[in-house]
Parts: structure tokens; C-alpha cells; sequence
């Protein structure tokens, strides 16, 4: 750390930088008629294995209570982007995939989050970049 910027000083250009971020996705969203919570939904669910996430891990994975995670599931669904089905092996869950329509969002989606990321860093030279995310790599290890 170098002597003029104490560590508040980081703590707070860090902020900043993510709240830009931030609004720059929530405004890209709005454009696809999602909000950020439903985003996060779509991204755990393009990552999942096998196509679908039970309700309850769903509700994990997001951090969130179950009755919400069925609220943006509810979302989600009324705009024909996921669907609900019974669980194989477990009559009491439901699997909650994405539909063709949710995984083109989700590769628009990310593609428009990479656009705004791209015009917020675009100001940094290469080396720049490379130790941005060193650091932020660093930052992000347990």
C-alpha cells in the first residue's frame, strides 16, 4: 500500500468502482426486463450441471430464503424463462431449469454485462488490467 491512500481510502475507491459497475448492469438489465436478483438466478442456473437446481439449493447458492428464491423463481417463469418440474428421485422438490428463451437471455445477459465492464476498464493499459485482476484474484481467495 503506498503512503498517500490509506486503506479506507482503498476501501471506498473499491466501492466506487463497484457501484459504477453496478449501475451500468442494473441499467443493461433493464433493457432485457430482468432484475439483478432474477440475473443472479439465470447465472446459477446456466452453471448448473445436469440443467436444473432444486428450489431449496437454488435458494442456497443465492444466499437468499427459500420463499424468496420462489419469488424470483415465479418471475422468472411468468416470463417463460424457466421451468419448474418434479425432482427425479425426490417427489417433495422441484427442478428449476432454464427454457431456450432463459439461455439465450443468459448468454445477452452476459454478453451486455461484458460490454459495460469493457467500456469501465477499457481506460487501463494492458499491464493494468493483468494486475487488476491479480489483485482481485488475490482479494477474492478465502
Amino acid at each position: 500500500m503506498t503512503d498517500d491512500l490509506p486503506a479506507d481510502g482503498l476501501g471506498e475507491a473499491f466501492g466506487s468502482v463497484a457501484r459504477r459497475l453496478r449501475a451500468a448492469a442494473m441499467e443493461a438489465f433493464a433493457a432485457y426486463d430482468v432484475t439483478p436478483s432474477q440475473v443472479r438466478a439465470i447465472r446459477v442456473l446456466t452453471d448448473a450441471e445436469g440443467g436444473g437446481v432444486r428450489s431449496k439449493d437454488l435458494a442456497e447458492r443465492l444466499h437468499i430464503a427459500p420463499r424468496s428464491a420462489t419469488e424470483v423463481v415465479d418471475a422468472l417463469e411468468a416470463k417463460g424463462l424457466v421451468e419448474r418440474s418434479p425432482h427425479p428421485d425426490d417427489r417433495r422438490a422441484v427442478v428449476v431449469a432454464l427454457t431456450a428463451r432463459g439461455r439465450a437471455l443468459s448468454e445477452e445477459v452476459r454478453r451486455a454485462r461484458g460490454v459495460e465492464s469493457e467500456k469501465l476498464f477499457e481506460r487501463l493499459t494492458r499491464a493494468d488490467r493483468e494486475s487488476l485482476a491479480r489483485i482481485l484474484a488475490t482479494l477474492q481467495q478465502d
